[in-house]
């Protein structure tokens, strides 16, 4: 069994929810019955969801020393901003000890209700980062892999996101993140908002602000602030197949990772 969120030592709200959008928080809970419809809202997301889970694979080796035979067996992972449950189902299913948490309550409830009926062993909890990071000072429990996959084009606060995810890590053994966003270039801008919000319907209408995607180099800046090195950018493309590779240079939608400095 995952181990329970203790969330009892959270801080106030002030601080909880310093990198929370309210507004992106209740565009979620309103889209929270469609998390599990692959020809919904969040169709794309689940389409795009075999290449996340090979760049968390193939960075768990080259960083982890991870075998690829054993999956994700034995490794403690954190899925910040989990949403429905789409990401971690499958880490899970490779051997992860996955715990995913959201400031949606409604998106957890989504991802407990799917997990049940599939019979899968994750921990969910509705609470932001900050609060889960101070709940965890005190029992001094870590993991080996943070994620923020497709979650800080969402955040009203990047950079204390970024440390704050950087608190995760363990003290002495290596841990690694890893973020999957949009980059704000004139391709993804384009493509990623307008063209996927209101051409191609691949993304309800408001799901994305512009300002707030981030250019590779931003991010790897902001991250090394935060005591996070990332080493790898890789872009994720789609394909004429309708579903997403890991290739080519970051234009639109790209993932990143490197260990955590403590």
């Amino acid at each position: 069994m995952q181990p329970e969120i203790d969330a009892k030592s959270a801080p106030g709200d002030a601080a909880s929810d310093k990198t929370v959008d309210a507004g992106e928080i209740r565009h979620f809970d309103h889209l929270s019955g469609k998390w599990w419809d692959r020809r919904g809202p969040f169709g794309a997301l689940h389409r795009m969801t075999p290449a996340r889970v090979m760049y968390i694979r193939q960075h768990a080796q080259r960083l982890l020393g991870q075998e690829r035979s054993s999956g994700l067996k034995g490794l403690s992972i954190l899925d910040i901003g989990c949403g429905g449950g789409i990401l971690a189902e499958p880490l899970c299913r490779l051997g992860a000890r996955v715990t995913g948490i959201d400031a949606s309550a409604e998106a957890i409830k989504a991802a407990r209700d799917h997990a049940g009926t599939a019979g899968l062993d994750i921990s969910y909890a509705a609470m932001t980062a900050e609060e889960l990071a101070a709940g965890m000072k005190r029992k001094r429990r870590r993991f080996d892999i943070v994620i923020a996959s497709e979650v800080i084009e969402h955040v009203a606060d990047r950079p204390q996101f970024l440390k704050t995810m950087a608190d995760f890590a363990h003290g002495n053994d290596a841990s690694m993140a890893v973020l999957t966003t949009i980059n704000r270039s004139l391709m993804g801008v384009a493509l990623a908002k307008y063209a996927a919000e209101y051409l191609l319907h691949l993304a309800p209408k408001g799901t994305h602000d512009p300002h707030k995607f981030v250019r590779p180099e931003e991010l790897r800046e902001e991250a090394a602030r935060a005591g996070i090195d990332l080493d790898d950018i890789t872009g994720i493309r789609p394909t004429v197949f309708g579903d997403f590779a890991l290739s080519g240079p970051p234009a639109v939608n790209y993932a990143a990772s490197g260990l955590i400095r403590r």
